[in-house]
């Protein structure tokens, strides 16, 4: 059996792992188009802001690949597939056959159109090692930095290059910061961590042009600046399957094995639409855990096993100095409550089901809230009021405690 994969991150390694898991022997292919071994994303502004080294960033030990028979293909872009004859086609002219296919090509950064911004000499993305690399290069401490996003991408680089430059600017068109993750409370709450650190807002705003090393925003105000970095958002790398008469949404449409519509083909990773166990449809996941679980489930497909992946839901942890998030699931129905000047806890109950919920500086027994979201489990089995103040295994019934210890032996 002849397995190719293209992409080498996350996805990528978790296909390895379920084909390996069930086919010891079979050929596989990786595809990359970078030139490193998977490395952990997250972990870019961490070594920016020199919390790890370099060789921390591994996914996966250096040996990890020939452990796994895997014929490594570095610095390689597919350019097409033939569903037909079976192979992707190489940028260098090769072909790659296949029996199966995993299409994990993730997404790159989306740049908008904005006046002036070819004229910026110093612009810079934050989605991969290179971008790291490049960056790091430009930063010194006399230079001042101006982020376009107030996202996840956009606030982790405001992180990682905060220590090391003069000042940091930060304009969204949002109201307000991390929108796609947090309500207006939890938003506030980090912005003013940042804020006390020394990072200035424009919110509510968006750059109309860029004159040299200056942007005027649509407000008028002029913020001068050294280094640009665009982090407004991404965009998933679909265009392989597309090409070749595959379902595509805003993502890779997938079934709960990964399967696309096309013999033989599979997708995982941030450029495939999963099954949102919460909204109760597809949609693109784009979270670091997610990646994992639907790798490995389509590893295991592809390798002839059975796998599906049917609870996956919206989940988000991030840090940005001593303010930590954790999110889940969606904002809708009641909520309940407990905001103080350091923890901001709010849960979300719909249907007589926890629904989501939002957690800065307050993790006690997260991994319960998360169970009882992705097991979609009745509240009204559960003593509610007491996962309210403190989550523990006693507010269960008797007979799910039992499920649940059996499960972490």
């Amino acid at each position: 059996m002849k397995y190719v994969i293209i992409g080498n991150s996350t996805a990528a390694v978790a296909c390895i792992e379920g084909i390996r898991g069930i086919d010891t022997q079979g050929e596989i292919t990786v595809i990359s188009a970078e030139k490193h071994a998977a490395y952990g994303r997250p972990l870019i502004s961490y070594y920016l802001s020199g919390r790890i080294k370099r060789e921390n960033m591994n996914y996966r030990p250096a040996d990890f690949y020939a452990k796994n028979g895997v014929d490594l293909m570095l610095g390689k872009t597919a350019t097409s597939i033939d569903a037909k004859e079976k192979f992707v086609a190489l940028d260098d002219g090769n072909k790659i056959p296949y029996d199966k296919l995993l299409v994990a090509t993730g997404s790159r950064p989306f740049v908008p159109p904005m006046e002036g911004l070819d004229g910026v000499k110093s612009k810079f993305s934050f989605m991969t090692y290179d971008d790291m690399l490049a960056l790091e290069a430009a930063l010194s401490p006399e230079k001042k930095v101006l982020v376009i996003g107030a996202g996840l991408i956009g606030l982790k680089c405001v992180e990682g290059i905060l220590q090391r430059v003069k000042s940091i600017s930060v304009v969204d068109m949002a109201n307000r910061i991390l929108p796609s993750i947090l309500d207006e409370g939890g938003s506030l709450m980090v912005q003013k961590t940042l804020e006390e650190k020394g990072v200035k807002f424009y919110l509510n705003d968006s750059a109309a042009k860029f004159e040299n090393n200056t942007a005027c925003l649509k407000s008028g105000a002029k913020i001068p600046f050294d280094i640009l970095v665009v982090a407004v958002g991404v965009r998933p790398n679909t265009e392989l399957v597309k090409d070749i008469g595959g379902a595509v949404n805003r993502g890779i449409v997938v079934d709960e094995c990964m399967r696309t519509y096309l013999p033989d083909i599979y997708s995982a990773g941030d450029c495939a639409e999963g099954f949102d166990s919460v909204l109760k449809q597809n949609r693109v996941l784009a979270i670091l855990p997610n990646a994992y679980f639907q790798g490995k489930t389509a590893g295991v497909n592809m390798a002839g096993g059975e796998a599906k992946l049917t609870n996956a839901i919206p989940m988000n942890a991030i840090g940005f100095f001593d303010t930590h998030v954790l999110t889940a699931g969606i904002y809708e129905g009641e909520c309940y409550s407990h905001v103080t000047d350091k923890v901001y806890k709010k849960l979300f109950v719909k249907d007589g089901k926890l629904a989501g919920f939002i957690l800065i500086n307050d993790f006690l027994r997260a991994g319960i809230y998360t169970s009882l979201i992705r097991n979609a489990t009745p509240l009204d089995s559960v003593d509610f009021n007491a996962l309210l103040k403190q989550p523990e295994l006693m507010a269960f019934s008797k007979e799910d405690r039992k499920i649940k210890l059996a499960k972490k032996v």
